[in-house]
């Protein structure tokens, strides 16, 4: 009995000193260790009052879209009800698919708004592409071939001053990653949660050759972001305000930021609805154009949908269909995967792309751009995504009333 007691005595004892230090951890950052101790009891996309602090992105709202009418939609009620049945069972927030200068159909989970804004995960990477060239349409940043080293002083006498900014839109820039870890010592928690994102992205060093090996890595994307705020002198919410979002018709979105007044997440977290990100589609439907005025640069709306020369599928922080591979490669370092259990029905497709099924699609040749967002489900025995890429776009371009059936796509894949 005197055992059991000692041995009772003793647990009780680790059980304290465990508190403690856990308790003194905690102090050490309130902030982070308190995003920390909630995120798994949070729904990521919806739960957007989680992110905070937040930062407003002032928008312009524009003209309301034009909706089609129930006797006068170009895609067939089967398209449709194909793309609406997949998104439902992958537990769907919205989808909502515009065509030939309508929406043609939207659809909300219950319970949420159109205006209702959610965390889109890595689609904001493709709006920080627009930024970059936004900035250098200024003349703030000169090429996107110089060094990332004119705006990142910290890396110009190291490896990192042969990194240029099209390596980092291009995930190319070889800086060495971290394996992912789930513990609160992690870059991969510290990058989405942590309070001082400018320390922790310039202490990443060099690794591979830049420009020899793709490598899908929040990092390049977050020092765009810093990049863009030192060339520019201003807030990347205030620039992107200013360039963009107040032009295109868009509500006022939000902004992660690390800490108040920090670095926003450019690699992540920007929060806005829906149809704003039909708005942001329509930017490469038009080249750039919103109505006849030119918000981007119609050349930069070229390179960002240009392969790079490393992945096909990739331009500037934007994917592309380009080659068919059954298994979406984020490339080394990164187990996971996008399934596509076809090829796109539409060749000339860029899709941006969030984690797990955050999606906006844009068909360039049937004029047409699909969103989806939701939530973001992992196969963790597999590694793969369980968003199909292929279905909903497919179901709706060969739900097209106004062109010719598209065939059934090729199974010649790239694994």
């Amino acid at each position: 009995m005197r055992v059991l007691k000692a041995i009772g005595k003793g647990v009780l004892a680790l059980v304290a000193i465990l508190v403690i230090a856990l308790f003194g951890l905690y102090l050490t950052n309130p902030t982070y260790y308190g995003r920390f101790a909630r995120v798994l009891f949070i729904d990521p996309v919806r739960d957007v009052d989680f992110y905070a602090p937040l930062e407003v992105v002032k928008g312009g709202p524009g003209e309301p879209f034009a909706r089609a009418p129930e006797t006068a939609r170009s895609i067939s009620a089967e398209g449709w009800q194909t793309a609406l049945d997949y998104a439902k069972h992958m537990d769907s927030t919205a989808l909502v698919v515009w065509q030939g200068g309508q929406l043609q159909y939207e659809y909300y989970k219950p319970g949420f708004n159109p205006t209702d804004r959610t965390d889109p995960a890595s689609m904001h990477k493709s709006i920080t592409a627009l930024v970059v060239g936004l900035a250098i349409a200024d003349g703030k940043i000169r090429s996107v071939d110089e060094p990332a080293a004119t705006y990142i002083s910290e890396w110009k006498n190291d490896a990192r001053n042969k990194i240029t900014i099209r390596n980092l839109l291009t995930m190319t820039s070889g800086l060495q990653r971290q394996p992912f870890s789930p513990s609160p010592m992690s870059e991969t928690m510290q990058l989405n949660l942590g309070t001082d994102l400018t320390s922790l992205i310039l202490k990443v060093p060099a690794g591979d050759e830049p420009g020899k090996i793709f490598a899908y890595y929040n990092v390049n994307s977050e020092l765009l972001g810093l990049i863009i705020e030192r060339a520019t002198g201003k807030r990347y919410a205030e620039y992107l305000s200013e360039k963009l979002w107040s032009r295109i018709g868009a509500r006022d979105a939000r902004v992660f930021l690390d800490h108040e007044g920090g670095l926003a997440r450019t690699f992540c977290c920007i929060q806005m609805s829906a149809e704003d990100w039909v708005r942001v589609g329509l930017l490469h439907l038009n080249m750039g154009k919103v109505g006849d005025v030119e918000v981007v640069p119609h050349e930069w709306m070229t390179m960002v949908r240009t392969p790079s020369e490393v992945n096909p599928n990739y331009g500037f922080q934007t994917w592309l269909g380009t080659t068919y591979e059954a298994k979406r490669s984020y490339g080394k370092g990164v187990a996971s995967y996008g399934p596509h259990s076809e090829p796109f029905a539409g060749s000339d497709m860029i899709f941006f792309d969030g984690a797990g099924g955050q999606r906006v699609y844009i068909v360039p040749s049937k004029q047409m751009v699909i969103v989806r967002t939701g939530a973001a489900a992992i196969d963790f025995k597999t590694g793969a995504f369980k968003w199909d890429d292929a279905i909903v776009p497919n179901a709706l371009i060969r739900g097209l009333r106004a062109s010719d059936p598209v065939p059934a796509a090729a199974p010649d894949a790239k694994e």
